[in-house]
């Protein structure tokens, strides 16, 4: 996709999740949006792209860390309850308690019983959400073999980014077929009429960001909200309040005078978003 139309659209398709974002605080409703997908498949862009003008009170990214020793004793739904959102909040989650139905099942980090209990019981839990006013949407973003390998090796060299490569995600390269059949089989006990899979292509980022945000809008009933006007008051007259002595403060020193238009780096460009 062309970078200038890319960023247009976005730039519009981002006034509209305002205006939802908006709808969803005045109506009081509740909006949880899953990002799954294999690794490298563009999910934190995405989120990046959708979280990038809302209020941050009103709109949490949830990304979880493993589980600690306390929280693999306990229903495997309950650390995600807690991240639920309340009336007008937007949750949006960067993988989800989907990871047992993927790299939980691959890398052997649950059991074959608990893997089962799992797919039995997320219909079940999904199903009390949305009976209980939840909207929920849920995205995989898919990535071809080819495609995610040559994101992995862009990571390797590139010092912005190679915090996102880690052991697991450079094993999921030799599991691709188990990852599939994973996928699949979650996907038959999982994809619900009450919940449907929306699958994201994301061979192209740009392309895909901006199919996902147009699907989110059009499936959210959002509506346009009047905002309450304001006006500014006019400044009161001084009652003789005194700046502090910028001697007695500990200033942060001016490093951008120091800056000059000679010598400078290119901009960074991101190696995947070409």
């Amino acid at each position: 996709m062309k970078r200038d139309v890319y960023e247009s659209e976005l730039l519009r398709l981002q006034g509209e999740l305002v205006e939802m974002q908006q709808w969803v605080k005045t109506t009081g409703q509740r909006l949880v949006v899953i990002f799954e997908g294999r690794d490298a498949a563009g999910k934190g862009g995405a989120i990046k792209r959708v979280s990038e003008y809302l209020n941050p009170r009103l709109t949490e990214i949830v990304a979880l860390p493993a589980p600690t020793e306390r929280q693999t004793t306990q229903w495997y739904f309950q650390r995600y309850i807690a991240h639920l959102p309340a009336a007008g909040e937007i949750k949006l989650f960067d993988r989800s308690w989907y990871n047992r139905g993927g790299v939980e099942r691959v890398m052997g980090y649950c059991t074959p019983d608990e893997y089962v209990r799992f797919l039995r019981q997320c219909p079940i839990f999904e199903r009390m959400l949305i009976e209980d006013g939840i909207i929920l949407r849920k995205y995989w973003f898919s990535v071809s073999a080819e495609e995610q390998y040559r994101r992995f090796e862009s990571r390797l060299t590139d010092p912005m980014r190679r915090w996102k490569l880690s052991p697991t995600d450079i094993t999921s390269l030799t599991k691709w077929e188990d990852y599939s059949r994973a996928k699949d089989e979650m996907f038959v006990h999982t994809d619900l009429p009450e919940s449907r899979w929306y699958v994201v292509d994301s061979e192209d980022k740009r392309a895909a960001r901006i199919n996902m945000i147009a699907h989110l809008l059009a499936s959210v009933p959002y509506e346009h909200v009047e905002h309450e006007k304001m006006t500014l008051p006019e400044r009161p007259a001084s009652t003789g309040y005194q700046r502090t002595d910028r001697e007695l403060q500990h200033e942060v020193p001016d490093y951008a005078a120091s800056l000059t238009d000679k010598d400078l780096p290119s901009p960074y460009q991101d190696p995947e978003d070409y």
